[in-house]
């Protein structure tokens, strides 16, 4: 039975989060890869706070100057009981300012169209989750809740760039600190099918991730003179462009079925997003570039070469009239379950044709397709509690195209869902692409709606 909490408990607990969340995105935990980059430690102090006190233990760990994530555990009063990890990770990634109608690090609130929304880099994804889970996990410290198993607390850095400093990390070295039996972490909790019984997604498999850098070689020579030249650029150039244009075939896995019944489609494009056959001519001309670029993603492995340097070409610079000798192409690869490293390159191979043996492939991450069962206490708890505010409402698995840490939990073997609440009227399309896109906010409705879900799944599962 999930106990309810009444409307000034609501709106403390709201109001709290949305004060947390303004503080994290103001801390400007910018992650670009780099070891020095991210400063995760100013997050991690102020959640420090937020959550230590009678009853909790915190411990925090450094993984790199700066790069810190911390742990805080209500203890269990049953040691055999299942324990429950409230996972968030703390950075957030660059942002092109100019791209934004608002400062992207201001934490403002401002009116939306549906009620007032906080606005920053991060209010999606995933701080609004972050402060949630550390106001409910605050919340029940302080009302002396004392769970079966232990409810931990995981503010953890570096999850954009991979984990190497973050879960990654902690998982390689300080395992039993973090280990836990259900994980609840990014993102789910939209809104699709029919109003009077809403789908509620969440999600519990992700794709695979395979990161690569591709370097190709050319031969240097004097800008003057580029005539049958062996130019690296314009090589490079012709790799990315036969990236882009690689189709490789459809693949549907076991949850692709529910996916598309729960989004309350007509028949006929229903039937053409489950054939083969013709789901890339549906998607050539679908309507939404979002609703198809997301389906596109989760039925075909992608590849997406986002950066490019020639760095090591000239001694470490490049100049206007040298011709480049090396450029190097890192590309972002998310593969489908059953793909590994052999698959990956049989692509890389088919896409590039003639060049592939004008490139040498680097693996920068090799992380496997992951999935969680739902035959769990957990995803009884879960329902329970989104019954509390929508009680038609139906719990719909979800696939994730992108990478979490969650990724990391089920190899230690958890249980590990994305998990939220978010509000009736957002958009998933429209919230899609707030990640690592311009003007990224969340209405407080949702922030409101996710603290409780937090709250109410762990008194449920540990109460």
């Amino acid at each position: 039975m999930v106990p309810r909490l009444d409307d000034r408990q609501l709106d403390g607990l709201t109001d709290a989060t949305v004060e947390l969340l303004q503080v994290l995105i103001r801390n400007r935990c910018v992650n670009d890869g780099t070891e020095a980059s991210g400063e995760e430690v100013r997050n991690a102090d102020v959640l420090q706070q937020v959550i230590e006190g009678p009853g909790v233990q915190v411990e925090r760990y450094e993984a790199a100057p700066g790069r810190v994530s911390i742990v805080g555990r209500i203890a269990g009063s049953d040691p055999d009981a299942p324990n429950l990890c409230l996972m968030g990770h703390t950075d957030v990634v660059p942002v092109n300012e100019s791209g934004w109608s608002e400062d992207p690090f201001g934490g403002e609130i401002i009116d939306g169209p549906d009620g007032p929304e906080v606005w920053g880099r991060g209010a999606v994804d995933m701080l609004n989750l972050t402060a949630s889970m550390a106001v409910a996990f605050r919340s029940l410290a302080e009302s002396g809740f004392r769970p079966t198993g232990d409810l931990v607390y995981f503010g953890v850095a570096d999850e954009e760039a991979g984990s190497a400093y973050g879960a990654r990390w902690m998982a390689d070295r300080h395992r039993d600190s973090i280990m836990a039996d259900y994980v609840l972490t990014e993102s789910g909790g939209l809104h699709t099918g029919p109003a009077e019984a809403p789908f509620i997604g969440v999600n519990i498999a992700e794709k695979g991730v395979a990161w690569r850098r591709l370097r190709v070689k050319g031969t240097p020579g004097h800008g003057s003179a580029p005539f049958r030249r062996d130019n690296a650029l314009v090589k490079a150039a012709g790799v990315i462009q036969r990236l882009h244009d690689y189709r490789p075939a459809p693949r549907f896995h076991e949850l692709w079925g529910q996916k598309v019944e729960a989004l309350g489609l007509p028949d006929d494009l229903k039937a053409s997003l489950l054939d083969p056959a013709a789901i890339d001519d549906l998607l050539d001309t679908f309507p939404s570039a979002a609703a198809a670029s997301h389906f596109h993603a989760c039925t075909h492995t992608t590849f997406s070469p986002n950066l490019v340097d020639g760095s090591e070409s000239g001694g470490g610079r490049m100049k206007v009239n040298v011709i480049p000798d090396t450029v190097v192409i890192d590309v972002d690869i998310r593969t489908l379950p059953g793909e590994g490293p052999d698959e990956v390159e049989a692509h890389l191979r088919a896409a590039l044709g003639d060049l592939a043996d004008e490139v040498v492939v680097e693996p920068l991450m090799n992380d496997a397709a992951s999935i969680s069962r739902l035959d769990t206490p957990l995803w009884d708890s879960l329902q329970r509690a989104v019954h509390v505010p929508f009680p038609t409402a139906r719990l719909t698995p979800q696939f994730v195209v992108g990478f979490t840490d969650a990724r990391i939990y089920r190899e230690m073997g958890a249980v590990a869902y994305g998990a939220g609440l978010f509000s009736p009227s957002l958009d998933s399309s429209e919230y899609g692409s707030r990640f690592h896109g311009n003007n990224e906010r969340i209405d407080i409705e949702s922030l409101a709606l996710t603290t409780r879900l937090f709250h109410d799944v762990a008194t449920d599962l540990l109460g």
